[in-house]
């Protein structure tokens, strides 16, 4: 690293301090929640670091260099939470006029429901990507990241957990009934 590029980083290192509270308090006034803003400012520096090169040669340039770069990471997190709820907002409407193949109802099927989240969470993917997404145990087992052999032990594992947990809750309601 040349001297010149390391007097500009030390001078960043004094600057920082001095102008980054300012820095917090220009992203908390702009953002919603304010508590982001830290992460902005966060990224701010990061990006002064990396432009150590653009530092100007005035100290009295330093502060609105700073903010001016500051700007164009607000600008950035604007945008890109203005396309992440745009797109949350499509994919909301979308997801209203699909109809839930599968156990939707939970009401008609309370039982399996119940017994499925017994099940540890890798029994439960395994099921749910297989029955209720469709997806073959080979492709289940890509998703996973597990072999193959492996999948296919523990679903037929955890179906047989699942018929007997429904088979003795289906004879405790039987015997209930009489």
């Amino acid at each position: 690293m040349s001297a010149r590029t390391e007097d500009k980083r030390s001078r960043i290192s004094r600057a920082v301090p001095e102008h980054a509270p300012a820095l917090l308090a220009y992203f908390a006034r702009r953002i919603d929640p304010p508590y982001d803003a830290a992460d902005l400012l966060a990224e701010t520096l990061l990006i002064l670091w990396k432009r150590a090169n653009g530092l100007p040669a005035d100290d009295d340039e330093i502060r609105p260099w700073m903010f001016g770069i500051a700007r164009h990471v607000l600008l950035h997190h604007q945008r890109s939470t203005a396309r992440r709820n745009a797109l949350a907002d499509r994919l909301r409407s979308q997801m209203s006029l699909v109809v839930r193949p599968g156990f939707s109802d939970s009401s008609t099927f309370d039982d399996l429901h119940d017994a499925i989240r017994e099940l540890d969470q890798t029994d439960r993917d395994i099921i749910g990507l297989h029955h209720w997404d469709g997806l073959s145990l080979v492709e289940v087992s890509r998703v996973l990241r597990m072999k193959e052999g492996t999948v296919r032990s523990r679903y037929h594992r955890a179906r047989e957990r699942l018929r007997h947990e429904l088979a003795a809750t289906t004879t405790i309601v039987t015997f209930a009934e009489t």
